[in-house]
């Protein structure tokens, strides 16, 4: 008999360390004098509970064009050296908010870590542009990396990932590659808090009504959002728990215990092992969502752990 990969001792309150619960209580004091995520972006002048992100002077912003579309992407190279491979970046947002160049910081952590060229792709968003948008400005990008990572970037070596928003986007992406355009060739999935079921999971309902960073009411806004067909929330394409997963690469799933995706990220690392693929589970007791951003205690760990995932994957 294997070992139960979901240690539960990761789950109970006293995994919970004082110096968790200590940010976790200040944060949530914070969060509670903010307007929700989806209500700040509508109003530009509310403030944001969190400084302005750094720009890369190294960043450069080109157009590409695949699959007959055509998508801008945000290109942060290895601060020495010339890159042996890319990781396709999703940034979060709710599929309603965000950029591609609000994650510069972390990017350029990644590309000296591992030697990635790191590729962020500006999608559209919702409510403007709901589903499929997103979905194919990604695939487009996916579909151009897959051509031209070793002309562009000086290796084969090929990665995607995202947070939150991201997540949710690289694994139908990485089905579409597979299943319509032939291709196979990532060689690791950088999955954090993903929501992967947009009719909900029961951990966005009973953790979500605590808020910390998101709340149940922020999720449903932005999936009414990018997901107005409410009878279309389960199509394996925009939910990934729904979806045919053999054949995937092998994946790291990040998440923190107070995160409104819990369920998710637990679930799909679980269909992901039962369609013969590799993953690792990482969960970190206390952790919010959007923990490893936000300056969180186990920010540290979780974010060395996904640079050296990474790192490891794409040199086999």
């Amino acid at each position: 008999m294997t070992q139960n990969p979901f240690d539960p001792k990761l789950f109970r309150p006293d995994a919970i360390t004082p110096e968790v619960r200590a940010f976790n209580a200040a944060f949530l004091a914070r969060m509670a004098q903010m307007p929700s995520l989806t209500a700040r972006d509508r109003e530009e002048s509310a403030p944001s509970p969190f400084p302005a992100a750094p720009k890369s002077p190294r960043a450069r912003v080109r157009k590409i064009a695949a699959g007959g579309r055509e998508v801008e992407v945000r290109v942060v190279p290895p601060a020495s050296g010339g890159p042996r491979g890319a990781y396709l970046h999703l940034h979060g947002g709710g599929l309603v908010f965000g950029s591609a160049d609000q994650d510069d910081a972390m990017l350029e952590r990644i590309a000296n870590a591992t030697g990635l060229a790191a590729v962020s792709v500006e999608y559209r968003l919702a409510p403007a542009h709901p589903y499929p948008a997103a979905w194919d400005d990604c695939e487009t990008a996916a579909l151009w990396l897959a051509r031209s990572v070793q002309s562009e970037f000086g290796g084969p070596a090929l990665a995607i990932g995202g947070e939150s928003a991201g997540a949710t986007l690289a694994v139908p992406v990485l089905v579409r590659m597979r299943d319509k355009h032939d291709f196979t060739g990532f060689h690791a999935a950088n999955l954090s808090y993903g929501n992967y079921d947009t009719s909900m999971t029961p951990s966005q309902v009973w953790i979500g009504a605590n808020r910390y960073l998101i709340g149940t009411e922020d999720i449903k806004q932005c999936s009414s959002a990018y997901a107005p067909d409410v009878s279309q929330r389960r199509n394996p394409d925009m939910s990934a728990l729904y979806a045919e997963l053999s054949r995937m690469p092998p994946a790291l799933f990040s998440v923190g215990t107070l995160d409104p995706f819990l369920d998710d990220s637990l679930f799909v690392y679980a269909r992901w092992i039962a369609a013969g693929n590799e993953a690792e589970l990482a969960v970190y007791p206390g952790a919010p969502h959007g923990f490893n951003a936000i300056g969180h205690p186990h920010a540290a760990a979780a974010n060395a752990r996904i640079d050296a995932f990474l790192k490891a994957r794409t040199r086999r």
